[in-house]
């Protein structure tokens, strides 16, 4: 039997920090920003502007998702309750947090397997979808289409002109 053809991401469910899978259906007609995370990495700093992002937006119908990976430099290596913990205590996090996933590779998570499908990487080069480091952001409409991917070096607040016009369409 083949897997059946995923249409959008409400297709899918993710496993929430605490443990309760959660329907990404019930993020349905908002705008999405799709993230990989890591605590160690470089790049860490940016949950400051993600959750500057969550906060300005929330209330328009857009909300992150961030998707805790420890696949780049071993940068996640602490557990869902240590994850949580940084991320409340460093930044004031508010927006989902998901437990651990693998975002490459044969245990990828099938909502990355999508995203990467649906949003290829460089240049849109076929074989060069995969993510190559944390803090890679993936925009979704609010169909639940992806319609962007950003580079972990794009900072999110970049993201804000296109946010804009998908809530307003």
């Amino acid at each position: 039997m083949t897997e059946a053809i995923q249409k959008s991401i409400y297709d899918f469910s993710a496993r929430s920090i605490d443990g309760h899978e959660v329907a990404l259906a019930q993020y349905a007609g908002q705008v999405l920003v799709i993230v990989n995370t890591a605590s160690k990495c470089g790049f860490t700093p940016q949950y400051a502007a993600l959750e500057t992002l969550y906060r300005q937006y929330r209330d328009r119908g857009m909300s992150v998702l961030g998707f805790p990976c420890n696949q780049f430099g071993a940068q996640e290596p602490g557990n869902e309750a240590e994850i949580t913990q940084f991320c409340e205590s460093n930044y004031g996090v508010s927006f989902p947090i998901f437990a651990k996933i693998d975002v490459n590779g044969p245990n990828a998570h099938p909502l990355y397997k999508y995203l990467k499908s649906e949003q290829s990487g460089l240049f849109g080069v076929i074989g060069l979808e995969g993510i190559k480091w944390n803090f890679t952001k993936f925009l979704i409409d609010r169909a639940g289409k992806a319609v962007g991917r950003y580079a972990p070096a794009t900072s999110p607040s970049e993201l804000v002109p296109e946010i804009e016009k998908l809530l307003s369409a």
